[in-house]
């Protein structure tokens, strides 16, 4: 892939993280390099007094240091504000990560040398992951502890993983073949000042969320026809009269899913009920806006991945450097928190389809809980119990990280995002999602099987041969958790999205 600080969509991310596409700085972004590192090596020489340059930092910035200590202070820089806490980001958290740094560093504005930027291109095309713990940022002057981790392994100082394998930073790159480098004016400032571990954490988070807002529609489909439920609320014309896009398309989903039901011609004309529960009913509704919800997320994210996020911002065509507030991660952290309210509520809606499966007082003549024994078997009783637990949890983690607000760097600071807190919270909840819809998919793939010999829609039924060959039907009670955890891996891959496409 070549890096000139365009737009990278989340399947561009994705290529890079998890399937390892080479990376590169492209020819038309080295002159904008180049130039921009001229003015910081002309302000150097001349001594004027820059911000970042060769100023303190935060509250410090007021102090000014001499030339002969500015690579010690970059290193300081770095070394001083590498205090992540927790468990380690994933390695394809990491990656994204680089990458995002290297696309935004290759727009020329942040006065770097090309050598740092290849640098992180040739450890990505390597396999050397800085350990980045995943707690520590306030995404105020951007995600400046995650960002000195990744920067603490440019240097050769700190830890990274190589195979897989976690070693001291210098063991990494001397195995990859790869020498650290020595960091001059600003650039340890233009490697710590950015958003790119929020965005990082919430992209890949958020493909997952835009795979499983799709999934929702199948287990959702498998649930009505389970549930002798009638898509007739799914008629374009009532889409239309609301035309919003991700209603419209949620609805187009269903109508493709149920085409030509036997379940649905079985009780078209015999069936005294009027209307669905909105459960049902109003999937189109609940599951578009999350989808809109979703493309206004990707859309800030997009615009993200190619915007200049650090401070000072070097402009080339004059040599003007100027202090601005482009690292703080309002934009995302909004759009993140946005995202993790919308699946919080995907969740819900699928909790109550759970529900009307095992309720024996909603469930329209199917067993008690699916037991094919009901009392001697428990069935779906306690895999519906766990739905409502991570349910619950996600109602939690829903609350809004960005409303928050505690000053920091000596009230220089003032005013910080927690976007790395939005980001850690979506994808926890995005986690829970999955095996909550697993759990939905399950139910629904039993309940089918007491409607037959009538098969359900076209899409329905390549979704249950989907599901059933992955785990075999419940014919008396075993252990689920083995179930709920096949599913729940197969839903992340995408084997109920992209498998289950309109033709």
């Amino acid at each position: 892939m070549q890096l000139a600080g365009q737009q990278l969509s989340l399947g561009d991310i994705e290529s890079v993280a998890i399937e390892r596409t080479a990376v590169e700085i492209s020819d038309s972004a080295r002159g904008r390099i180049d130039s921009s590192r001229r003015v910081i090596e002309e302000i150097t020489a001349g001594g004027a007094v820059v911000y970042g340059v060769n100023t303190g930092f935060g509250k410090l910035s007021e102090v000014h240091i001499r030339r002969a200590d500015l690579r010690q202070l970059q290193v300081n820089l770095v070394r001083s504000h590498a205090c992540g806490i927790g468990k380690p980001l994933a390695e394809a958290e990491v990656r994204a990560m680089m990458l995002l740094r290297a696309n935004v560093l290759t727009l020329g504005f942040s006065g770097i040398r090309r050598q740092v930027i290849q640098l992180l291109c040739d450890m990505l095309n390597r396999g050397v992951h800085p350990m980045i713990p995943e707690k520590g940022s306030v995404g105020a002057s951007g995600d400046l502890a995650p960002l000195a981790h990744l920067a603490l392994t440019l240097v050769g100082e700190g830890e990274a993983f190589h195979d897989g394998v976690r070693v001291p930073s210098d063991r990494a790159l001397e195995r990859a073949g790869i020498a650290p480098i020595v960091l001059e004016a600003k650039e340890g400032l233009a490697l710590l000042n950015g958003t790119q571990a929020m965005h990082a954490v919430g992209g890949l988070a958020l493909l997952r969320a835009k795979r499983l807002s799709r999934a929702a529609d199948v287990t959702g489909a498998m649930a009505l026809e389970a549930l002798k439920g009638t898509p007739g609320a799914y008629d374009s014309r009532i889409h239309n009269a609301r035309p919003h896009p991700g209603q419209g398309a949620a609805a187009k989903h269903l109508r493709w899913l149920l085409r030509e039901s036997e379940i649905r011609e079985s009780h078209r004309t015999n069936d005294p009920r009027v209307q669905d529960a909105y459960s049902l009913r109003c999937m189109p509704q609940v599951h578009g806006a999350v989808r809109g919800a979703l493309a206004h997320c990707e859309e800030v994210l997009a615009i993200e991945s190619a915007s200049a996020t650090d401070n000072p911002l070097v402009f080339s065509d004059n040599g003007d450097v100027l202090s601005g507030g482009n690292f703080h991660g309002a934009p995302l952290a909004l759009a993140l928190d946005y995202a993790a309210i919308a699946v919080a509520d995907l969740m819900s809606i699928s909790e109550r389809r759970t529900d009307r499966l095992v309720n024996p007082d909603t469930s329209e003549g199917l067993p008690a809980f699916l037991a094919p024994q009901a009392g001697m078997q428990s069935g779906f009783m306690i895999p519906h119990v766990a739905a409502v637990a991570l349910l619950n949890e996600a109602k939690v983690l829903a609350h809004p990280a960005s409303i928050d607000n505690l000053p920091t760097s000596g009230g220089k600071e003032d005013h910080v995002s927690m976007g790395m807190t939005a980001a850690l919270k979506l994808r926890t909840i995005v986690e829970n999602a999955e095996s909550l819809f697993a759990i939905e998919l399950l139910a629904a793939g039993t309940a089918l099987e007491y409607r037959r010999p009538l098969k359900g829609g076209l899409g329905v039924e390549r979704a249950y041969e989907t599901l059933r060959r992955i785990v075999p039907p419940l014919r008396e009670d075993r252990a689920m958790y083995l179930d709920i955890e096949k599913v729940t891996v197969a839903i992340r891959a995408g084997e109920f999205d992209s498998g289950m496409e309109e033709s």
